[in-house]
């Protein structure tokens, strides 16, 4: 269906949306468009690798216990390059001097 459209109902789409959303809109709406692209591929590849650590055969025996969890909480990074939305993962405390 999309492989059918001919170059002037291409134009024609794309003047509708500029008349939709204005020209100023266009590059923010495609900049956060972007960023979420690339936060949603880097989020796969977590999962994947994730996976694929889980699914990793282990030869365990009945007297070896298992190894404590980590008690240190997952956080979400931002994708490369993004320094908008970035923030820290653990904030300082102040130290005060006397």
């Amino acid at each position: 269906m999309i492989g059918n459209l001919k170059p002037l109902e291409i134009i024609l789409i794309i003047a509708v949306i500029l008349l939709l959303f204005g020209a100023k809109k266009l590059p923010d709406m495609a900049r956060s468009l972007g960023k979420s692209a690339r936060i949603l591929k880097s989020e796969a590849k977590a999962m994947k690798k994730d996976d694929a650590a889980a699914a990793t055969p282990t030869t365990e025996t009945v007297a070896e216990p298992a190894p404590p969890q980590s008690t240190t909480a997952r956080t979400i990074q931002a994708a490369p390059g993004d320094v908008t939305s970035s923030r820290p993962v653990n904030e300082p405390k102040p130290t005060t001097q006397a």
